[in-house]
């Protein structure tokens, strides 16, 4: 697989365009397919209508819309601009003034005829709204910003200038700001597809959230890195996962314990629902999977089961669980699948292996800091280690076990 160093979200999209331009990108229930040809040309459209803004590359665009092909096309778009900061479409009105605010948006970007607070909230604030309407006789992931789009830009972002910006969220301390260079998610994306071999056949389901790292990165990213499809869902939802399973024919999909918990219990009432289905294996981030669901999970739908261990603050893997024939260790997240990742003691001292401490990262992927807030980077940061406030250890064979917190600083949920 060659480099990462391109580094622009664009260069993702483009880096199999000769070869694979007719090929099928982007795929949601109901829509006809967007190939990487037809990816391409939108993304640089929609590129060149959020500079016709006036918004600088340097600027936040935020994101409002609901999961499926235009979110996933529309984050494409912006971050080949400007830095996207995709938003939770359920935010209460209080926390889009809050975000809105914090992220000193120039422009939001907003689903068409999608009842949303954040509209009053941006215009309150000054900030520019641009409706995104969606045509859905068009295939999966096309639409008109403000009606129209102008002629394809260049890609001319500097790979590390931020793509996309998150916030943590802590639940002891005013969620921090975390900004993302193309650099850094092209380097996760990478790291994704390589642990798991994903190839141009490869088809990802997605049901992770697009406003959240595991989603973009995982589900969206690293399959485009590939060359692979995206079947872009509207969520999950326990009964149609089944169907999209059977009409799509993904390869593989990605997602949360909570998630693999239902889909293993409703396979269970009607094991119908899995026969003869495509998947050749399913992925497991953002929280501790238990050891019944993994090997419940292998025994019905007969593929393995891989675990990954990832955070907003890393472009989100940090270490996985290898495919077979390759051994995965049961409680263990893997050995590290991206950055590097040592032990440390309280002092910031580096661990033998065996020894208990704080899991720490460095690498291309990890983010540079939060931003404005130095007391949190003086903490966070010990020789260019990051202190991701989990506690854990490295066997003999460089595989890592999470142990639990040390701190509740940087919450991992759901947004990892």
């Amino acid at each position: 697989m060659e480099s990462a160093a391109a580094g622009t979200v664009l260069a993702l999209v483009t880096s199999g365009r000769e070869s694979i331009g007719d090929d099928v990108a982007l795929l949601a229930p109901g829509r006809a397919d967007l190939s990487y040809a037809a990816l391409e040309d939108h993304v640089r459209r929609v590129a060149a209508s959020v500079r016709a803004l006036g918004v600088e590359s340097t600027d936040r665009v935020a994101l409002v819309a609901r999961n499926g092909p235009e979110a996933a096309s529309a984050f494409l778009g912006i971050s080949a601009a400007a830095a996207c900061a995709p938003l939770n479409p359920s935010y209460a009105r209080a926390e889009y003034d809050f975000y809105l605010a914090d992220l000193r948006a120039r422009a939001v970007v907003v689903e068409d005829g999608f009842d949303t607070p954040a509209r009053d909230a941006a215009r309150e604030l000054g900030i520019e709204v641009v409706d995104l309407r969606v045509e859905h006789a068009e295939a999966a992931g096309a639409f008109t910003l403000g009606g129209a789009l102008a002629p394809g830009a260049d890609d001319t972002r500097d790979p590390d200038a931020p793509a996309l910006v998150l916030h943590t969220s802590g639940t002891t301390s005013r969620p921090k700001i975390v900004p993302l260079t193309g650099r850094q998610l092209a380097a996760s994306a990478s790291s994704v597809a390589a642990v798991l071999g994903l190839q141009p056949a490869d088809r990802c389901l997605n049901v992770m959230p697009l406003f959240h790292i595991h989603g973009i990165v995982a589900a969206l990213l690293a399959p485009l890195r590939s060359g692979g499809s995206i079947v872009c869902s509207p969520g999950f939802h326990q009964l149609r996962f089944f169907e999209w399973l059977r009409e799509l024919r993904p390869t593989w999909t990605t997602a949360v314990p909570t998630m693999h918990q239902a889909i293993l219990e409703r396979a269970h009432r009607d094991p119908t629902l899995v026969a003869g289905h495509s998947l050749r294996f399913v992925r497991s981030s953002s929280a501790a999977l238990p050891v019944p669901v993994l090997e419940g999970l292998e025994e019905t739908l007969r593929v393995p089961v891989v675990e990954a261990y990832g955070m907003t603050e890393a472009a989100h893997q940090m270490a996985s669980n290898p495919l077979p024939p390759r051994v995965r260790k049961s409680g263990s997240v893997g050995p590290a699948a991206g950055p590097e990742i040592a032990i440390l003691d309280p002092d910031g001292r580096l661990l033998p292996e065996g020894e208990p401490g704080e899991v720490a990262i460095r690498g291309e992927s990890v983010f540079a800091g939060y931003e404005s807030n130095p007391e949190a980077n003086a903490a966070g940061f010990t020789d260019g280690w990051f202190r991701t406030g989990d506690q854990g250890s490295i066997d003999e064979d460089g595989y890592l076990f999470l142990l639990g917190r040390l701190k509740e600083i940087i919450n991992r949920g759901v947004s990892q």
